[in-house]
């Protein structure tokens, strides 16, 4: 840069400024090349952000993460399918104990529905996927359906306490994959369902005995 001297020409001014100017103009187009990068970086990692896959920061692993919520999700379709069949003996039940066995299936399926949505949540939570669909259900469940259009009363409580029995069963199974985990949350949601399954499953089992 020139030197300013104390009564310099005008040339000597205009000399300095155009020493000047292209320095000034070389700082802009660095700092839009600098603001261009940064916003093509910002649009790239929200275009990342959009396309990826539902996720929930988790401190378990990948595979804990798959695993349970495997586990969780054929639990969960169990449960939909358990539920839809009590409700499906509650609406056709007929007979001489037709109240007592109404209201007390209908108690029951109310405390069936009421996991599922607790079972879900918890799966996402992990950051897992849960079910989407009445189809996805039929795929995964393990209950088996019973589309018959009578069933004797006997029979209804028959197959719903040996289907809580066998759901009793697969949520310690699902205990366990949550204790190799260490996901001791779920494992604290399974002992409280474990109980009430084993509640149905014992007024159902005294209910069978006293058939005839």
């Amino acid at each position: 840069m020139a030197d300013i001297v104390i009564g310099s020409t005008g040339w000597d001014l205009l000399s300095l400024f155009e020493n000047f100017r292209p320095k000034q103009k070389q700082t802009t187009r660095s700092r839009k090349k600098i603001m261009r990068r940064n916003g093509s970086t910002k649009t790239a990692e929200l275009r990342k952000r959009r396309d990826a896959p539902l996720t929930t920061p988790t401190d378990l692993t990948r595979s804990a993460t798959k695993d349970i919520a495997g586990a969780m999700n054929a639990i969960l379709a169990d449960v939909f399918a358990l539920y839809l069949k009590t409700k499906n003996f509650h609406w056709h039940l007929s007979g001489p104990h037709f109240r007592d066995y109404h209201l007390l299936l209908d108690e029951q399926g109310d405390q069936l529905f009421a996991m599922t949505d607790p079972i879900a949540e918890r799966i996402r939570k992990l950051g897992g996927l849960t079910i989407k669909s009445i189809g996805q259900i039929s795929r995964i469940q393990r209950v088996l359906d019973n589309d018959a259009d009578y069933v004797d009363p006997p029979d209804m409580i028959a197959e719903l306490a040996d289907d809580n029995k066998t759901l009793a069963a697969r949520l310690r199974e699902a205990h366990n994959v949550c204790d190799e985990h260490r996901d001791v949350a779920t494992a604290s949601l399974i002992e409280v369902w474990i109980d009430e399954t084993e509640r149905r499953t014992w007024f159902l089992s005294e209910i069978k005995r006293g058939r005839k």
